[in-house]
């Protein structure tokens, strides 16, 4: 069984996850590249599942066991040639 977002908000620098345990998670946007680049709109079109958050017109989908262990977008590293 895994640990659910109930629901998310943004900030101007961070997005919060409130999960189904009672915790509060604040996640910096510069962890995820995309999120950070998205408009306000864009940001909140997204979909809660039973594990994690997905946008799908960002091509972003994070997981609550990546957040808990301190993982941002490794995707997208500094430096990182695509």
């Amino acid at each position: 069984m895994c640990i659910s977002p109930k629901s998310i908000r943004f900030d101007d620098s961070s997005f919060w996850v409130e999960l189904s345990d009672g915790r509060m998670l604040g996640v910096p946007l510069a962890w995820f590249p995309r999120l950070l680049s998205a408009t306000p709109e864009q940001r909140l079109d997204f979909e809660l599942s039973p594990c994690g958050i997905h946008w799908d017109a960002l091509d972003e989908d994070i997981s609550i066991e990546g957040l808990l262990a301190g993982r941002g977008d490794i995707t997208h590293r500094p430096g990182k040639v695509a």
